[in-house]
């Protein structure tokens, strides 16, 4: 391919449908932060999602145990977005990410617990309730 010139790209997950050599984001969510010297975007060549996240985690080696588990698969409490579409319902790992499009790690959030200093897991009270929405 020509520097500079566009070749067309088929995708399931346009809107991006042009490749012209650039790069592609990885937004990173506020939870894993700490691991990527507090970059909430990082900047990274398009690929598969797994080359993507093989490159990030070459750049932020303490990411990695975050992302993937012992066996190198990514762990089942980590959710990856290409432009907004879940990998799960594209190709998984396998979905290609290109210019211009966004790659969005998305931790799940578990539930808590509150009246822990009481050692049991008690359903939340109307003022815990409303602190919840007051932060929303």
């Amino acid at each position: 391919m020509n520097v500079g010139a566009f070749s067309a790209v088929t995708s399931k997950h346009e809107p991006h449908s042009y490749d012209c050599g650039g790069n592609m984001k990885v937004l990173i969510p506020t939870p894993l932060r700490d691991y990527t010297e507090k970059q909430a975007v990082v900047e990274l060549s398009p690929g598969s999602v797994d080359e993507v996240l093989q490159e990030l985690t070459l750049r932020y080696p303490d990411l990695r145990k975050q992302l993937f588990a012992e066996d190198g698969r990514l762990r089942k409490f980590v959710n990856v977005y290409v432009n907004d579409e879940d990998i799960r319902s594209l190709e998984n790992e396998n979905t290609q990410v290109r210019y211009g499009d966004t790659l969005s790690i998305i931790p799940s959030v578990a539930g808590g617990c509150f009246g822990l200093e009481r050692n049991s897991c008690q359903p939340p009270s109307d003022f815990h309730l409303r602190q919840l929405s007051e932060a929303g």
